[in-house]
């Protein structure tokens, strides 16, 4: 079973850049030992994994084994259900790699299946799809979207000389893979002191992915007149984005969230095609948790925040991440050098430990992936 579920988690993650909203997931239908149909899910409202691997097999779908990286859904969306197709092709068994929770869904998808008499074996390399899935997965039980904060870092935890220059920390592989991580996101969120400093774009550039996902599908470049960059989020408390900024020059899909109410300044964003909220808190600040909250509410699955040290402090501190990416490059930079969080801590009991889930060589420097131990 694991080598066809294999299979069909590679195919799930040829729509990783390009599912939005919905699951990626793959699907195989076997004969035997013979795969006969196999398809994944690309665009939301196109045709999904099951049907177009149905399709592929025809006849021989009847009595074979159907393996699907997800719980086949139950209920008429965009499309008619996954469940039905399967049961009128005469599949025998369904292997499933996720169980769906989406309500719509939740066990709903195995229970027309069984009561078609349908064999279904669930939870097969579960561990894999969770990864692939983590952000649909996550804010189908939550409601929030999975957080992710990417740092570069010296081997002495700093991220920019005192003047501000951090050109390069990481080598190329580490960049690459930073690209990566962009294109599976649907939002990228950063601080206006990153905006200032760097005049960033924070924008795929899909010539820079590592290159085994260069052939994936994309649409970052533009083409055929769709435009699937991630959204940008700048996060600009008393509204000093600069009308020039690259951020918000290529094709204006930026949001900025801000505290300040000047309807001048607004004005001229509004015109560029900038979308601006208001989300103070309590402080006069923007209201992070507000935002992650928003993002949840468009069906955002994953977001990436790109930000400085104050951000990424009150990120970790308030516990608003699932996930951190702490690229290491084995050099030093000095105690003057800016560090990588700023965190009020002043004695040993109050640090904070971080689980470390994986560590990954990329040329010279090293990746961590790291969470908050709770």
């Amino acid at each position: 079973m694991k080598k066809f579920m294999k299979k069909a988690l590679k195919l799930a993650r040829k729509g990783l850049f390009t599912v939005g909203e919905n699951p990626k997931v793959g699907c195989l239908i076997v004969k035997g030992d013979e795969i006969v149909g196999q398809g994944f899910h690309q665009y939301v409202g196109q045709l999904h994994a099951e049907v177009l691997a149905l399709k592929e097999a025809g006849d021989q779908a009847k009595g074979a084994t159907a393996y699907v990286t997800l719980e086949p859904c139950s209920h008429h969306g965009k499309n008619p259900p996954c469940a039905d197709a399967l049961i009128k092709a005469g599949i025998k068994r369904v292997v499933v790699c996720n169980d769906d929770p989406n309500p719509l869904v939740a066990g709903q998808g195995y229970d027309k299946l069984r009561a078609a008499g349908i064999e279904v074996v669930t939870g097969v390399m579960k561990k894999k799809g969770q990864a692939l899935n983590a952000g649909f997965l996550h804010r189908m039980k939550t409601g929030l979207p999975w957080v992710r904060l990417k740092m570069a870092q010296s081997l002495d935890g700093r991220t920019a000389m005192a003047n501000g220059d951090s050109f390069w920390i990481t080598g190329r592989k580490a960049r690459q893979d930073v690209q990566y991580w962009r294109g599976r996101s649907g939002v990228i969120v950063t601080g206006i002191g990153t905006v200032l400093s760097d005049d960033c774009r924070l924008t795929v550039r899909p010539d820079d992915l590592p290159k085994k996902y260069r052939k994936l599908t994309h649409d970052f470049n533009g083409e055929n007149g769709l435009n699937r960059q991630p959204l940008r989020v700048v996060l600009d408390s008393q509204l000093r984005l600069p009308l020039d900024a690259k951020i918000i020059a290529d094709d204006a899909r930026c949001v900025v969230v801000t505290c300040n109410e000047n309807a001048h300044k607004i004005k001229r964003l509004e015109e560029k095609g900038v979308k601006v909220l208001q989300m103070p808190n309590s402080q006069g600040q923007v209201d992070i948790k507000a935002i992650i909250k928003w993002l949840g509410n468009q069906n955002i699955n994953e977001v990436l925040f790109e930000c400085g040290a104050t951000l990424a402090g009150q990120l970790v501190s308030d516990k608003l991440l699932n996930e951190m990416l702490i690229y290491t490059a084995p050099v030093f930079m000095g105690s003057l050098a800016k560090p990588l969080v700023k965190l009020d801590i002043d004695h040993m009991p109050q640090r904070l430990c971080l689980n470390v889930n994986n560590v990954k060589k990329l040329g010279f420097d090293f990746c961590f992936n790291v969470s908050v131990s709770d």
